[in-house]
């Protein structure tokens, strides 16, 4: 299985330094003797940062960008709180960074380096259970 599936489509394996972060948000505060009052609100957040690709062809890169080209997409990602270790939720792509390396004689860009996104867990309650 592929590391990181988006909309059911696999896409290249980043590199090493792929960063899971799962967060718990919380509504806190203290009370008059200095002790955390809160609860949760809503369910874990992952996000996967650091996503890189050292080399990309055109057409690589083309194809995950247009996977993340809508706002919202279904994407599976390693989850090590799962037994199946994969998890899928509704997610959104933050800054996408790249830099075109090699350009052919018509001026079209062949190859991209130093390819950068992360995906940020939108938190739909209805996927808590996933």
């Amino acid at each position: 299985m592929a590391v990181v599936t988006i909309n059911g489509t696999s896409i290249p394996t980043p590199i090493r330094g792929l960063s899971e972060t799962i967060s718990t948000n919380v509504d806190d505060g203290r009370n008059a003797l200095g002790e955390m009052v809160g609860e949760r609100v809503g369910r874990d957040i992952y996000k996967l940062d650091n996503m890189e690709w050292r080399w990309l062809t055109k057409a690589q890169w083309a194809q995950i960008l247009n996977l993340v080209k809508n706002f919202k997409f279904k994407a599976t990602i390693p989850d090590a709180m799962k037994s199946s270790g994969f998890t899928t939720k509704t997610f959104y792509c933050g800054d996408r960074t790249c830099e075109p390396y090699y350009i052919n004689s018509n001026g079209d860009f062949k190859y991209y380096r130093s390819c950068k996104m992360n995906i940020i867990d939108c938190g739909l309650i209805s996927e808590e259970n996933d």
